[in-house]
């Protein structure tokens, strides 16, 4: 397969072909409604029962939230963008020694979402990271930029420690005790997609990423806070999210869909791309062990639990093997209808 980075630096006038959707599954941008109530959530706040009746209207109500005074430190979160943009203007060659379209591979840069697969393209480029245990997978990490392995290397750490907490506030919004959620999921991996999303020519006929749901537990996104193109569905409409200062957007995953047995959702959404602008996002992923059961929990099953039980490592592989547009993976895992 011929390699075609969106970050090599050619500049095209015109979209090309591939990546041109058909006109029943383009964005209708004009469409786009603002979402004014975003539920913000301070982690700050020393009212522990406020935060976590906040955080049980945002997972029932939205799927998402965002998060201040959340503990990652507002200097590395903004090393954190800069180093991601120093690796994409880095030479297209020394970007290709870490390219791959295999989604097995601990540390690849790679392109659209499933290039192997997939009959359009989407208009990003990634560079994917397998993050914990830290000392397993740094030493394979870009070591250019310089500052890339400490730089990314810390922000994994705190970003980690976000999201045990907000695991733990999820636990006890669904009635169940704070350490339910990481008990479930074990020793949790850890990923990180650094997002690329080059000014596009034509974005009205094409995605960065189509509608999705992340096949995680949960996701923690930085926003390029100055520009914008992350959208959520909600009430059938999609809604666009703009960036808010030193927030991260915490986005409920597949795998805490199924453990509320359906009383949280996993959030449909998916980024846009403009003209003007390039486009960097950070998205960290906390997710269970590959052995980790997932099923929903004994006191959420009632009537009936929705999803029969399956391992992560089964879950995680149908999700690969698909479009990432095509049917919820969580349908496959649905108890059948007597």
């Amino acid at each position: 397969m011929e390699i075609q980075l969106l970050c090599s630096g050619e500049r095209h006038e015109k979209l090309p072909e591939k990546y041109e959707r058909p006109e029943s599954d383009r964005p209708r941008l004009s469409e786009v409604c603002g979402c004014d109530k975003v539920p913000i959530i301070d982690l700050g706040c020393e009212e522990r029962e406020m935060i976590v009746k906040q955080v049980e209207e945002a997972c029932k109500s939205y799927g998402f939230f965002q998060v201040i005074n959340h503990g990652v430190r507002k200097e590395l979160v903004e090393k954190m963008i800069e180093v991601g943009k120093l690796f994409f203007g880095l030479p297209v060659e020394e970007k290709l020694k870490f390219y791959s379209d295999d989604p097995s591979k601990t540390v690849r840069l790679s392109t659209s979402f499933n290039v192997r697969k997939e009959q359009f393209h989407n208009w990003r480029d990634y560079l994917r990271l397998h993050c914990y245990p830290l000392s397993n997978y740094t030493p394979h990490w870009p070591s250019n930029p310089p500052s890339f392995r400490e730089i990314v290397s810390n922000y994994c750490n705190e970003v980690r420690e976000v999201g045990y907490r907000i695991e733990e506030l999820i636990s006890e919004s669904l009635g169940l005790e704070k350490e339910y959620i990481r008990k479930v999921l074990g020793e949790q991996g850890q990923h990180m997609a650094i997002n690329y999303y080059p000014p596009c020519p034509q974005p009205e006929l094409t995605y960065g990423l189509p509608g999705h749901t992340d096949p995680n537990a949960l996701t923690i996104l930085l926003q390029d806070i100055h520009v914008a193109g992350l959208q959520v569905l909600k009430d059938g409409k999609w809604l666009a999210v703009n960036p808010h200062p030193n927030a991260f957007v915490i986005n409920i995953g597949d795998q805490l869909q199924a453990l509320s047995n359906g009383m949280y959702k996993s959030v449909w959404h998916r980024a846009v791309v403009n003209v003007e602008k390039p486009r960097l996002s950070v998205a960290s992923f906390l997710c269970p062990c590959d052995d980790a059961l997932i099923t929903p929990a004994p006191p959420l099953s009632q009537p009936s639990p929705i999803y029969r039980p399956f391992t992560y490592a089964q879950y995680y592989n149908t999700f690969w093997s698909r479009n990432l547009d095509q049917q919820h993976c969580l349908e496959l895992f649905k108890n059948h209808p007597p």
